[in-house]
């Protein structure tokens, strides 16, 4: 299909809507639309906040495949991101939330704020949004050398307790852990 490369704010939440939660509908043609058109970006980013769950859950999809590469123009966001990962207990928002954090350039006080909000995800009923934390507090540990004490222990307790998932991918966080924070 055609991605259609002038879209419009009215556009955006066509691509998000329809079906449920199992699927990312449209969302992937939309990343690849606002790679080349970012000046939407505040309209994709105001639909984490939609009360329709399927659109919200579609536009947190979105942000974060597009934070993989294109981080810093969503850098503005930070503080937007910040409150919402405070706040929902959305289990999609969530997980692509926790994935996403880490990527932006956040002050040492964002940092430790976002490393309290993953620490409390560890809580969370989602195996996906407890194991996407645990990358989440890598990725932070990484950048603050502080926070790797803590985060090591976490691993190392997700690796023994932990869901199937978590401890996979602590026993992959503490691999790279070796180079990664070694540095």
């Amino acid at each position: 299909m055609k991605v259609n490369l002038q879209m419009k704010a009215s556009d955006i939440r066509a691509y998000l809507a329809g079906g449920d939660r199992r699927s990312i509908g449209r969302a992937d043609e939309l990343v690849k639309a606002l790679e080349r058109q970012t000046s939407l970006l505040p309209e994709l980013v105001e639909d984490m906040w939609n009360p329709d769950p399927v659109i919200a859950m579609r536009a947190a999809d979105a942000t974060e495949k597009l934070s993989r590469k294109q981080a810093h123009r969503l850098q503005r966001f930070e503080k937007e991101f910040l409150g919402l990962a405070g706040e929902t207990q959305q289990q999609e928002l969530r997980w692509h939330l926790a994935a996403m954090l880490a990527r932006l350039h956040l002050s040492p006080a964002e940092q430790r704020r976002t490393a309290a909000i993953l620490t409390q995800y560890l809580e969370d009923q989602s195996s996906i949004v407890r194991t996407f934390a645990l990358q989440g507090l890598f990725d932070l540990a990484v950048l603050d050398s502080g926070l790797r004490p803590r985060v090591e222990e976490l691993l190392r307790s997700a690796q023994r307790v932990g869901t199937a998932a978590m401890r996979a991918r602590s026993r992959k966080l503490l691999a790279r852990a070796g180079k990664d924070w070694r540095k």
